[in-house]
């Protein structure tokens, strides 16, 4: 089978100062845009992340503080990141865990609202590790038979993740080929925020994941609480799971619209059915 693609999809990487989606930064983004007809498009950029890469982090991907000194802060691209991934989904190794958050963050930070309306998100790694429980480097040796030069490299680690779920696509008969299909495949559970503090249960309700309202719908601990929500947003919680709050709090806040036909249809047959 060969990718199916309805829409453009970017397969993008970064490389950042830490592991914390909160507050550490990206110091490179590398992003890789296949469309439907199978032209491409792709761009890397350094960036200056306007805090100390710490040497850990420089061991890893190579990135040293002199090295993105005179580059631009992310503030600076966030249009054009922004515009480049419009209308588009997304794809990445590890990226609904962490590169969709973290990129997510940057971009509200930079005055960019972000959301997964009317995306689809593809995790490569999830798939490989549910087929053959690999790294990256050892996936792309096992589906493409390559070494991956420059490994921790934003571009080379993003062109590395296209070409694994291309061999994926051809490899596994059962996983399918469109993005509805493997994006449903790679995703570990629903979360209604990238982070994972906010989950969505069984029936389709925002539950917290941590704490001492763990498992309990976020419209009940609000309604016990009032005082949780403005917790949350002063503390040192991504952005994204404070607008996912927010929206959560405004729902629950505006007036009840008018009864749907499915409603009146109920409530119709419920008084037929009590005649």
């Amino acid at each position: 089978m060969k990718l199916n693609l309805e829409k453009p999809i970017v397969f993008f990487d970064l490389e950042t100062t830490g592991v914390n989606i909160g507050t550490d930064r990206i110091v490179e983004i590398s992003i890789l845009k296949v469309f439907p007809n199978g032209n491409k498009e792709s761009k890397t950029w350094l960036v200056n992340p306007e805090m100390e890469i710490p040497k850990d982090s420089s061991d890893i991907h190579g990135i040293t503080n002199e090295q993105v000194v005179t580059e631009p802060t992310f503030n600076e691209l966030a249009s054009q990141v922004s515009e480049l991934i419009a209308g588009c989904d997304l794809a990445g190794f590890n990226s609904n865990r962490f590169d969709i958050p973290l990129l997510a963050e940057e971009l509200m930070r930079a005055g960019i609202d972000f959301d997964m309306n009317d995306r689809k998100a593809i995790d490569v790694q999830v798939i490989f590790h549910k087929k053959e429980q690999r790294t990256l480097s050892a996936g792309y040796q096992f589906y493409c038979g390559k070494e991956l030069e420059g490994a921790h490299g934003a571009e080379a680690d993003t062109n590395a993740t296209y070409e694994i779920l291309l061999a994926q696509i051809e490899k596994y008969d059962d996983i399918g080929n469109t993005v509805d299909v493997l994006s449903e495949f790679s995703t570990h559970g629903k979360r209604a925020d990238f982070a994972g503090f906010i989950l969505m249960n069984d029936d389709d309700q925002e539950v917290f994941s941590f704490g001492k309202y763990k498992n309990r719908t976020v419209e009940e601990v609000f309604k016990e609480n009032p005082g949780y929500n403005n917790w949350m947003q002063n503390a040192d919680f991504p952005l994204f799971t404070k607008k996912v709050l927010r929206e959560i709090k405004e729902r629950m806040s505006a007036p009840k619209n008018k009864m749907t036909d499915k409603e009146k249809l109920d409530a119709l047959q419920q008084k037929f059915n009590l005649r």
